[in-house]
């Protein structure tokens, strides 16, 4: 017969990393990773920063954070990391996106227009269009200057959504 290994007979545990202060509500890799960006995720969290790890993948230390991005006054509730692994982008309960550089650090954009906190977001294959998801029930699509280019409107079910919303894809 096949015995192929089943997905939980060929996971295993190697690390647990630990420097956030709050719960880790998201983590993202790169999805085109190059020698530059294969060791690297960023991960999100309820201590109001994002953290960019460098993975070790050695026996006892697994990986470190290299750089703390701060700048949300609230919660982090999810990131995405750009294809090229040049950026990311993270949504807050702050009611904010904000688009950060990953080389230095520093945030490049922040996107203004949701009315309550942010719970999702994604970047298109392109890395061009932005898309994200609130509480305030709407779905907007950005460009990466930070400019609304569209909204799907909340209130009716014609309109839009009737209830929060919790992920956005492109």
């Amino acid at each position: 017969g096949d015995s192929k290994p089943t997905m939980a007979e060929s996971l295993v545990f190697r690390a647990s990393m630990k420097a956030h202060n709050g719960w880790v509500t998201a983590i993202s890799t790169t999805p085109n990773p190059s020698p530059d960006t294969e060791n690297m995720i960023v991960s999100a969290s309820r201590d109001k920063t994002l953290l960019v790890w460098n993975l070790l993948r050695q026996e006892g230390n697994f990986g470190e954070p290299r750089k703390s991005l701060k700048g949300h006054s609230h919660f982090v509730q999810d990131v995405v990391v750009s294809s090229d692994g040049q950026f990311a982008l993270s949504a807050s309960w702050d009611g904010t996106l904000r688009l950060w550089d990953l080389n230095t650090g520093s945030t490049t954009r922040q996107f203004y227009g949701h009315t309550k906190d942010v719970l999702s977001v994604a970047f298109s294959v392109d890395n061009r269009q932005i898309i994200s998801g609130s509480r305030d029930k709407t779905i907007k699509l950005w460009n990466t200057l930070g400019d609304c280019k569209f909204t799907i409107g909340s209130g009716s079910a014609e309109e839009g959504h009737t209830e929060w919303v919790s992920c956005v894809r492109f």
